[in-house]
């Protein structure tokens, strides 16, 4: 499977529930099993969790689960399908990094890439984010 048919799902508001815990309740909640069958991805900095199904799943019918379950409400999260974007952030760059260097980087198809309209760089904080001409480049 690309990553780009990887079922993706957003899980906002994870604060009031642990790393361990979550991966343990969408465990629950899928029948699958962390690691084997879905990874988790958290994203503190916007208190969101990022959830990438391996197995084949109906993630609208997952989602719809999650909103019903009682201790997703407990902890007030919400869960979504996580939409196509056209832009990605890149983070811990080098100094030395330049625009040309990353976009011939997220155009490798090699890297996963696709062609890339623009590159915009924030050397203070060593980040850049990357916009593609479409979805498909931003696995």
């Amino acid at each position: 499977d690309s990553a780009e048919s990887l079922p993706l799902v957003v899980f906002e508001n994870i604060e009031r529930c642990s790393p361990d815990c979550l991966q343990m309740l969408l465990e629950n909640i899928s029948g699958l099993t962390v690691d084997a069958d879905f990874t988790v991805e958290l994203i503190p900095e916007i208190n969101v969790a990022v959830a990438t199904f391996m197995k084949s799943i109906d993630t609208k019918e997952f989602v719809e689960k999650c909103s019903q379950n009682r201790r997703v409400r407990e902890f007030k999260m919400t869960a979504r399908l996580l939409e196509p974007t056209l832009a990605i952030k890149a983070e811990n760059l080098p100094d030395s990094i330049s625009t040309d260097y990353l976009t011939v980087y997220f155009e490798s198809a090699r890297n996963g890439g696709g062609p890339v309209l623009d590159v915009q760089l924030f050397p203070e904080e060593s980040s850049a984010i990357i916009t593609f001409c479409d979805h498909k480049g931003n696995t």
